[in-house]
């Protein structure tokens, strides 16, 4: 039987509760999970790509309620080539508002022209989480606010320093 691959890729600068929600939704579905970094240094990341793998692969260690296995690496390439390298046969997305879904549904129609057999999965995110992104963490603690609810400890640690 075919191992079932998904790819969760994403900035994660850094990652929040948001995205660890995603993952425990997204590990339910597939075999083995590959939670890909993007270097994108277009975005003008705030943490190095080693320090985004880092804080992922922590807060996924410590993740108590895995369904598969998880792992985390960084990537520089195209992320349909990541996900054909990678064998896997779908991308998880998660969708927060409308404003996602124009850009995701522009990327999946070109992803899908690029290769037709691997599927591009969008997860809603819940109530809780819909409202968080690592663009706004990083603005309400450089601000002096309280973002513990929105990150792990670990990484509200980096984000202090």
């Amino acid at each position: 039987m075919t191992k079932r691959i998904g790819i969760y890729p994403g900035t994660f600068d850094p990652i929040t509760k948001g995205h660890l929600h995603i993952i425990r939704r997204a590990s339910k579905l597939v075999d083995h999970l590959v939670v890909g970094v993007a270097k994108n240094a277009g975005k003008k990341p705030r943490f190095s790509a080693d320090e985004r793998l880092d804080m992922a692969q922590t807060d996924i260690g410590n993740m108590p309620d895995k369904h598969c296995d998880i792992t985390v690496e960084s990537f520089d390439n195209l992320l349909i080539h990541y996900a054909a390298q990678k064998n896997a046969s779908c991308i998880f997305r998660g969708l927060r508002a409308i404003s996602d879904f124009e850009y995701e549904f522009q990327m999946t129609g070109m992803n899908a022209k690029l290769d037709k057999s691997i599927e591009t999965v969008f997860l809603m995110a819940s109530d809780e989480w819909q409202f968080v992104s690592s663009s706004f963490v990083k603005e309400i603690c450089a601000l002096g606010g309280d973002v513990s609810q929105f990150v792990t400890p670990s990484v509200l640690a980096k984000l202090k320093d």
